[in-house]
């Protein structure tokens, strides 16, 4: 199905092998707060990298797997399947970074990440700008052969686990004033320190935590200034491009999970003496769950297959944004439906079934919520024509 050839199965293959191992520690981790043993996680990193699926968005030139858009999408719709961010090993470094680094950052940043060696985050959402990137406050002013870079960022997610961050801020001075740039920022360095690490929904525990991480006077060479002056928004908007897709493949993988999940538990499930499965209210639940998945899957692949065959840049743009939406309030609401077959089950964290449940809301939210998605897709098909999207 879908048209994949020996080499997308091979690599759907390879990660569907690393999601199933990691699968049975997820109820363990759960009961332990999300703590992981110790030496897990790296050990789980070396398996990633063995198996080739890690870092495979980037060039082979740079040491990563060189894989296409659709082929991406297969190595993270396997990782959606696994709860608790057990997978989040299989790191996805900046693919545009190369393009635009200098030698210097291509040998202290991105080599380093495709072999594992250096993990990023991202310090982009503010108090005051979440999906809207153009809202944000932070500044960063130029000081000679330095910029000052200043600043309180929120949800920073793996912060914890990175030793470098993208800091995103508006220039002070200069003639780019007021437009956007970015900054590779080592960790730790001065003037970066926690806010607080907020509770949040999901059981995640000490592995990836999305601190609040204020920025006051940390001051950087110009040589970490990513690309040139001005340039900010538009790797933004490439991150926010990939990483849509990326939230679409996993939410893809969480339904699959669920799907199959729900399909066995109504087979077994006996009320009254009959399976539910043969109770209609329980038909249209799976039924529903598997159409909207596979219309689900057809849109994310396709989508990915117009990025490998150059669609023009807006094209890309709103069909991520198509991708992201669906699959994410596709993913909701076979989770929904999924707590709702396994009854009382449901509810109890040691099933599946509430944890994606948990888990899976967010994905409405990060990358850009629901809501944008929509003003996103509205305003390409006003100044495009949806013909050029669908």
């Amino acid at each position: 199905m879908y048209g994949l050839s020996a080499a997308d199965l091979d690599f759907q293959s390879r990660a569907r092998e690393f999601a199933d191992s990691l699968i049975p520690l997820e109820t363990e981790v759960e009961l332990a707060g999300g703590e992981l043993a110790a030496g897990l996680e790296e050990s789980h990193q070396k398996r990633a990298i063995e198996l080739g699926i890690y870092a495979a968005n980037l060039p082979k030139e740079y040491g990563g797997g060189g894989c296409t858009s659709l082929q991406q999408v297969l190595i993270q719709e396997q990782v959606g399947r696994v709860t608790n961010a057990l997978a989040w090993v299989v790191a996805t470094p900046p693919s545009w970074l190369p393009a635009v680094a200098t030698q210097d950052q291509i040998e202290r940043y991105v080599r380093p990440a495709a072999r594992g060696e250096r993990d990023e985050c991202y310090a982009i959402t503010e108090e005051g700008a979440g999906s809207d990137v153009d809202a944000i406050v932070a500044t960063a002013a130029r000081v000679g052969g330095d910029y000052l870079l200043n600043g309180v960022k929120w949800h920073v997610t793996s912060y914890n686990c990175a030793d470098y961050a993208f800091f995103h801020g508006k220039l002070v001075g200069g003639e780019h004033a007021g437009e956007h740039a970015m900054f590779l920022v080592d960790l730790p360095s001065p003037g970066v320190k926690v806010v607080r690490v907020p509770a949040y929904m999901h059981t995640l525990g000490t592995a990836h935590q999305h601190p609040i991480v204020a920025f006051e006077n940390v001051r950087v060479p110009a040589s970490q200034l990513v690309g040139a002056e001005g340039d900010g928004m538009s790797f933004a908007y490439e991150w926010f491009r990939f990483e849509r897709l990326m939230v679409a493949a996993r939410c893809l993988g969480a339904a699959e999970r669920l799907v199959a999940e729900m399909t066995v538990f109504a087979k077994e499930r006996v009320v009254q003496g009959q399976p539910i499965a043969s109770f209609g209210a329980v038909q249209a639940m799976l039924a529903d769950s598997l159409t909207e998945l596979f219309a689900a899957r057809s849109l994310t692949y396709e989508t990915a297959r117009n990025i490998d065959a150059g669609a023009d840049v807006k094209v890309q743009h709103g069909q991520c944004s198509m991708a992201k939406l669906y699959a994410a309030e596709m993913a909701n609401r076979v989770a929904d439906r999924a707590v709702q077959v396994f009854g009382g089950r449901g509810y109890m964290r040691e099933y599946a079934a509430e944890r994606f449940y948990r888990e899976l809301r967010v994905e409405r939210i990060w990358e850009g919520t629901s809501e944008v998605q929509r003003a996103i897709i509205a305003d390409q098909m006003v100044k495009r024509g949806p013909a050029r999207f669908a």
